[in-house]
């Protein structure tokens, strides 16, 4: 399997630049006090505005109520459903980040994930704070940064793959009429092209030469402005692409733990099926699907959690697929009920651990004195 190595070779070869891994920060940036008050005020008046204030806007009452007659079994279900959406969120990081020599094993895999959710619910910035948070954790491991970047785009090449293929199956599959349900057009093709259009330029960027920043370093040569700034333009492409040429090795090499990132959305579209049955509807198979990852869309809006901007998206997808609009709204906020604070307790559990994984990492990768110099820097590096 070709996998990441050509990147991984370079950053070993050459060294880091700025701080090593037993020396770098975590992203203060993304956890500073200011910004956790912000987002907890944020969090807090959004759901008040869900809950008590756009239920009356639509004549629905006593929301609390209705979510409080729901099917208790269905609802139970929708909690399991929703832990093995996480388990499969924990296997796909495993796979990616894990593969060879590594500190990071299925604990430390947890730890990494559930807290990055949990930054990814409390902060905005469309997840950049989980992102960021999973990449420090990562580096910290002793992990080259080079190698980090890599294997962090075919995380995300393989976790969005699922949903921009998803788009286009769903999609073009609910308008040609080979799944059962409505097919509005704004709703299906639309959402279908734009899931076409991406993967179709992650494709590209995958095509692009292993040695392309070789070639463009070597015809950009000279100490000028305008070669610097080739050489740094050409480094992004080149990690992209081979980033997502080895998510795509991983598909080809049939590598089990990669259905993992299957596992992450199904399971979780499952707690918006059970939350629909919770109130006793049952709106078709694909419509929730399609619905769901339309709303989805509304992550990318700097909202922390997507609160608010998904809850909307996930709502006004559900009417104009014909879903009665009193269902929807209870259904929706069930589900993000379960999917919002389910994973943020523990992962703030977890964000605590991961500070004593992590420190226990810069011990290990700390020289030791009584070593010979090449000695300690090749244990490090292994």
């Amino acid at each position: 399997m070709r996998d990441d190595a050509p990147s991984e070779q370079r950053a070993r070869m050459s060294p880091d630049t700025g701080a090593g891994p037993g020396t770098e920060e975590m992203p203060r940036t993304q956890f500073t006090r200011r910004r956790l008050l912000i987002s907890v005020l944020f969090v807090v008046s959004s759901l008040a505005f869900l809950y008590f204030v756009l239920p009356k806007l639509v004549g629905l009452h006593e929301t609390w109520s209705r979510i409080q007659e729901g099917n208790g079994w269905w609802l139970g279900l929708a909690v399991v459903l929703e832990i093995c959406s996480f388990a499969g969120y924990v296997v796909l990081f495993r796979v990616v980040f894990a593969r060879g020599a590594s500190r990071i094993h299925w604990r430390e895999s947890y730890q990494i994930t559930m807290a990055g959710l949990a930054a990814t619910r409390l902060f905005a910035a469309a997840g950049a704070g989980g992102i960021a948070l999973t990449a420090w954790a990562v580096r910290r491991s002793g992990m080259p940064r080079r190698v980090v970047a890599c294997r962090m785009i075919a995380f995300l090449a393989l976790l969005y793959g699922v949903y921009m293929a998803a788009l286009v199956v769903g999609g073009i599959g609910l308008y040609l009429g080979v799944f059962p349900g409505p097919a509005p057009f704004a709703i299906t093709v639309v959402p279908a092209i734009f899931g076409g259009v991406v993967i179709a330029v992650f494709l590209a960027i995958a095509l692009l030469p292993q040695d392309f920043e070789r070639l463009v370093t070597r015809g950009a040569s000279g100490g000028r402005w305008p070669a610097r700034l080739a050489r740094r333009l050409a480094a992004a492409p080149a990690t992209a692409g081979s980033g997502i040429r080895a998510a795509i090795d991983l598909v080809r090499a049939r590598e089990p733990h990669v259905l993992g990132a299957v596992a992450w959305w199904g399971f979780d579209i499952a707690v918006l099926w059970a939350c629909f049955h919770a109130f006793d509807a049952s709106p078709p198979k694909a419509v929730i699907v399609m619905a769901y990852f339309v709303g989805m869309l509304a992550n990318t809006l700097p909202l922390p959690g997507g609160i608010g901007g998904v809850d909307g998206g996930m709502i006004g997808a559900f009417s104009a697929f014909g879903v009665n609009v009193d269902v929807a709204i209870v259904a929706v906020l069930a589900y993000r009920a379960i999917a919002f604070w389910l994973p943020t307790l523990p992962g703030g559990v977890a964000y605590l651990q991961l500070r004593k994984t992590v420190n226990r990492w810069r011990r290990e990768l700390a020289p030791d004195p009584a070593r010979p110099l090449h000695e300690a820097s090749g244990g490090a590096s292994r």
